[in-house]
């Protein structure tokens, strides 16, 4: 067994951050995400500045700008629990969105946010034998238009540069245990290209619904620090 980095992308970087082995992590790995801290003031007025003179010159109306706010947060993980479900009970849809994540996905919800110009989405699959997990060892890139905002832990450095160095250890930190022959891939999302994992569906969840098969989904399950659990009443 080996742990496998992927680091498919142009940055150069390096993963010797110096944050001490076997430290746990100061957060609820389970808790809800959180939204980003207010930019400072400074970037509010920029921000205010470009939006007035963008709808000055025509470019675009506050009504369009509404919208975007409103679409970007009304994301949230239910889009991507719901692609997983379908993926669990449709072998031909699983292999198109493994094969072509975006354009399936657009297919799948009617939803016009995958256009030209979105980051590449990459869906990694766990298997037997096989677990997956994703980062972003340089900011925060995260599939954001299928999980919405990425959670504090996800951020934080001490996440990004130990679950490339020792991931059995930071999983188990979130309470994943992997025996010694399962195969880790850490995945490095970048500006350019995000991933999403496909989790292993649960036994004892044989015809199930898709609405039963989505509430185990969470957004942890996508990036590969938690497994879909059925909960012993419900098997």
């Amino acid at each position: 067994m080996h742990d496998d980095h992927d680091h498919e992308h142009a940055h150069d970087h390096t993963h010797g951050h110096g944050h001490g082995h076997g430290h746990g992590h100061a957060h609820d790995p389970h808790a809800p995400a959180s939204d980003d801290p207010p930019a400072p003031r400074e970037s509010r007025l920029l921000e205010q500045a470009l939006r007035e003179l963008l709808i000055e010159k025509g470019i675009l109306t506050a009504e369009m700008i509404s919208r975007q706010i409103d679409n970007m947060d009304s994301r949230n993980p239910a889009l991507g629990a719901r692609i997983v479900a379908r993926a669990w009970t449709d072998p031909a849809f699983r292999e198109a969105l493994v094969a072509d994540p975006l354009d399936t996905i657009e297919k799948e919800t009617g939803k016009t946010m995958f256009v030209a110009g979105m980051p590449e989405l990459r869906v990694v699959e766990n298997a037997p034998g096989v677990h997956n997990v994703v980062v972003c060892t340089l900011c925060s890139c995260y599939p954001r238009m299928l999980l919405g905002i990425p959670p504090a832990w996800y951020k934080a450095p001490e996440y990004r540069s130990r679950v490339v160095r020792e991931p059995r250890t930071v999983l188990a930190e979130f309470g994943v245990q992997l025996d010694s022959a399962t195969e880790v891939r850490v995945h490095d999302s970048t500006a350019d290209l995000r991933y999403l994992v496909l989790p292993m569906r649960p036994d004892g969840t044989e015809g199930w619904d898709l609405p039963a098969l989505e509430a185990i989904v969470t957004r942890d399950t996508m990036i590969g620090t938690a497994v879909p659990e059925v909960a012993e009443t419900a098997v």
